[in-house]
């Protein structure tokens, strides 16, 4: 095996099978820091958690990201450039994440959830039907990243005829977090991905004035009211809803597009989730397992101290690995495989852990596993496009296919 050194994150072979070199950060170096910067990644679930448990030495604010430096060399990115750090749910420290995800938690009970289903199957089936009918297509860009966008929008309250506009701005602002973008290419997403900030903002501000004696049936209006209140300013308002937006339909398009790769090109696996498919959410979790949606999120060090082995200092960054602690065989025996039957499907950090546990989660899960059930009972066979390799996003931190080639048979 390799030692960590010898791996470069942002070399397109690691983007695309990082596991290798998160399997040599466990063994070797679980709190390692990557060449000629500040930042730490960390590999192990048991050291992850225990970062997760200590907020008052790490600070979940996103205050800065790696890029590309002019030799091609990872660098860190200091946020400041761009104002204030993203202080909004995930990236928010407490008090305001409390706040923050209380606005969001009434809109994501199971009862509320649940309402989603009968949508979820309709949109499945009006995206399914015509590919399988051509015998195939691209999947990610006629199912996986569509579905998702709309659900996210719905569960915020905007119109559902603007998931086109709110994908493509995701897809951009993720940009932001990638790893191989530019400060160059960084300055030119920012301005982008400030046109959702002005829709998201013009959308509030009429939910602000418009809204004052509706209750709050979405996430928008319970955004609104809190804004209107005096509880949170209106640029704070704006800032969760461009997270939530961005976040709930990029991470659930990954999952279900890696979820119909793993049943394309395993015939067994496939088989057995025809014959079995309550069997279906089992696989969702496994997924999330094996090809976390999202690879890490970053912390900042606030004091002098140590994680494992290593001495942080303040201003350090800390790159929680979930890809690496969800395949850690300390917890999951044969962690490259997948497996059903597991003990443990539900122990995998691919939502996170503690008080940023994804908000999202449970919506996450019934969109993939409702476009799971769609696709195998409206096809006999799905393979992958033998003359067209799937690829994944150029991204350190989202596991997201840019193209996925299925081949399908009624």
């Amino acid at each position: 095996m390799k030692l960590p050194d010898a791996y470069d994150l942002l070399d397109p072979e690691t983007i695309d099978d990082p596991y290798p070199w998160y399997a040599s950060l466990r063994e070797h170096a679980p709190v390692h820091r990557i060449p000629g910067t500040q930042v730490f990644t960390v590999s192990t679930r048991e050291l992850i958690l225990e970062a997760l448990d200590r907020q008052s030495d790490f600070s979940a604010n996103l205050t800065g990201v790696l890029i590309t430096g002019p030799s091609g060399e990872p660098t860190l990115f200091d946020l400041a450039d761009f104002g204030t750090p993203i202080d909004a749910l995930a990236t928010a420290d407490e008090p305001a994440h409390a706040a923050h995800r209380r606005l969001i938690l009434p809109h994501v009970t199971p009862g509320r959830i649940a309402e989603f289903e009968p949508l979820l199957r309709d949109w499945s089936a009006e995206r399914i039907d015509p590919l399988v009918a051509e015998g195939g297509g691209e999947f990610m860009a006629r199912v996986a990243d569509p579905i998702p966008t709309r659900a996210s929008a719905r569960l915020v309250g905007l119109p559902i005829e603007d998931a086109d506009r709110l994908l493509a701005w995701s897809v951009s602002g993720a940009e932001i977090l990638a790893g191989p973008t530019t400060r160059e290419r960084l300055l030119e997403v920012n301005a982008e991905t400030s046109e959702m900030g002005v829709y998201l903002a013009e959308h509030l501000a009429r939910a602000v004035v418009d809204g004052r004696d509706a209750p709050a049936l979405d996430v928008l209006h319970e955004v609104a009211a809190a804004v209107r209140s005096g509880a949170l300013e209106l640029a704070d308002g704006v800032a969760n809803l461009v997270i939530l937006v961005s976040a709930a339909g990029e991470s659930t398009s990954s999952l279900t597009g890696n979820a119909a790769r793993l049943i394309a090109e395993d015939p067994v696996l496939q088989t057995e989730l025809r014959a079995r498919p309550e069997r279906i959410p089992a696989l969702v979790e496994e997924t999330l397992r094996l090809e976390s949606s999202f690879r890490f999120h970053y912390r900042v060090v606030k004091r002098a101290t140590r994680l494992g082995n290593a001495r942080l200092q303040p201003g350090d960054r800390l790159m929680l690995l979930w890809g690496a602690a969800n395949r850690d065989p300390a917890l999951f025996p044969d962690p490259d495989r997948v497996d059903l039957d597991r003990a443990n499907l539900h122990d995998h950090l691919a939502f996170g852990r503690g008080i940023h546990f994804c908000v999202g989660a449970r919506l996450a899960r019934l969109e993939a596993r409702v476009i799971l059930e769609e696709l195998l009972a409206r096809t006999r066979t799905i393979a992958l496009d033998a003359s067209r390799a799937p690829r994944f996003a150029r991204t350190i931190q989202v596991r997201r296919h840019t193209t996925l080639p299925i081949v399908t048979e009624a």
